[in-house]
């Protein structure tokens, strides 16, 4: 009989662990006073030389690589913000994107994402 309540303690302190370790899991974030983006000075990059180069991609598509001080930084096979795996349309939509993307960088935004309506600003072909 006592083998049964010692299993039966064992069980209930392990199901108390696995609550207590599931509720820690599940605990938000502690709430943060500055809820803005930061981003790092733009003296970090200034002294940084960004490159980009137009790459051929399968079905007569492109993509672009963008280059810090010679070393690759970002590859983007596909259009950024649109479902799939499609590369640009033209050569143009291309360089108007990494010329973006660049910017970006330059100007300490990172990650440089492009969205929707700023491809749409460029006025990109879909």
């Amino acid at each position: 009989m006592k083998k049964r309540s010692y299993l039966k303690f064992i069980l209930w302190i392990g199901c108390l662990f696995l609550n207590i370790t599931i509720l820690y899991a599940q605990a938000p974030a502690s709430p943060q006073a500055n809820n803005t983006v930061s981003f790092p000075a733009s003296s970090a990059t200034a002294n940084k030389i960004f490159t980009y180069q137009i790459i051929d991609a399968p079905n007569n598509t492109f993509c672009y690589d963008v280059y810090t001080d010679g070393r690759l930084m970002i590859h983007q096979s596909s259009i950024p913000g649109l479902p799939g795996n499609e590369g640009f349309k033209t050569k143009d939509d291309a360089i108007k994107v990494a010329e973006m993307v660049v910017y970006k960088i330059r100007n300490g935004e990172m990650p440089p994402t492009v969205s929707i309506d700023e491809m749409e600003s460029l006025h990109f072909n879909k």
